[in-house]
């Protein structure tokens, strides 16, 4: 019989069976510490899995991370060399983070905060001086599947968006850069910074305070933003704090953290100009993801290649 094993982590392991089970019906769908035979492994699928679980499976085809990031795979010390790991790109994923994004582009630009602050204090204040989408820079750092997407909407609202890639990379509409010269050029050019990129030994802890240095001024909407919605391991945030006491920095919207669940003593927490959402920025539908990887188990098991495989030279 064919088997997948499921190593969902801190998940409750048993509604992800059920799905699996539904969507590939006549396989055996195990858990790490169940006894199974390990040479009836054909797939596997994890989130933050306990380190060792895909060791000793000799018949592995593929590894499956059940959400957008596959850094967690890659902490794995034990993970088997040469096995494909596979990332999740899903439709609903996509358009959730694009909504997060845009949805925070437009209340920095309409300046939200400030008036949730004057409605506090009963004050009936008009910020007359208010700029439109297109006189805001949006720019966006990585430029895969979620970036381009966000970057359309991001457009179809007027706003001025630019993209950052590792690599060189073209994209209909989209002012382009990459490497660090570019990285350079986009952030100085960035009323609002998006960090939408994977986390690698490249990018961590790559919003810092040079970085942060390096962002305009962006006077029509408060101060430069930052929105991370990509790893908590790219900010220091330490530097963020920092930035945003010293006018540096105008706003951080931060929906993921270098520990999570962000500690109840973080100062993130209480500070006017941070807004912390629970990594919850594209939380896909997870009947969506396991008929997502069991579509690609069964294209796979008739000799069609795996799609989104990742590199593992580059992290994603």
């Amino acid at each position: 019989m064919n088997t997948l094993l499921l190593g969902t982590g801190a998940w409750d392991p048993e509604p992800w069976r059920a799905r699996f089970q539904a969507v590939l019906p006549g396989w055996q769908v195990v858990l790490p510490g169940e006894i199974f035979d390990r040479r009836a492994v054909r797939y596997a699928a994890a989130w933050k899995q306990p380190e060792g679980t895909f060791a000793d499976l000799p018949l592995l085809d593929a590894i499956f991370s059940l959400g957008a990031g596959v850094d967690h795979l890659f902490k794995d010390r034990r993970l088997p060399e040469g096995v494909p790991v596979v990332r999740v790109v899903d439709p609903d994923l996509t358009t959730r983070m694009s909504e997060y994004v845009v949805m925070h582009c437009l209340m920095a630009l309409r300046r939200v905060r400030v008036y949730d602050g004057f409605q506090r204090e009963r004050k009936w204040i008009d910020l007359r001086d208010q700029p439109q989408a297109s006189d805001i820079r949006v720019g966006l750092l990585g430029m895969g599947v979620l970036g381009q997407d966000a970057a359309a909407k991001l457009k179809t609202m007027g706003f001025q968006v630019a993209g950052w890639s590792r690599r060189p990379k073209a994209v209909a509409g989209v002012a382009m850069h990459h490497g660090a010269e570019g990285l350079d050029a986009l952030v100085a050019a960035s009323d609002i910074l998006v960090a939408m990129m994977p986390l690698t030994a490249d990018t961590a802890g790559i919003l810092d305070a040079k970085l942060f240095s390096r962002l305009p001024k962006a006077e029509a909407i408060g101060g430069p933003v930052l929105i991370n919605v990509g790893r908590g391991g790219l900010q220091n945030e330490a530097d963020i704090l920092a930035a945003l006491e010293s006018g540096t920095l105008g706003t951080a919207i931060l929906d993921v953290f270098q520990t999570e669940p962000l500690p109840e003593d973080s100062p993130l927490w209480s500070h006017p100009h941070v807004t912390v959402t629970p990594h919850n920025s594209a939380i896909s539908s997870p009947p969506a993801i396991a008929a997502y990887v069991a579509a690609q188990i069964k294209a796979h098991m008739d000799g069609q290649p795996l799609v989104n495989v990742v590199d593992p030279a580059h992290g994603y």
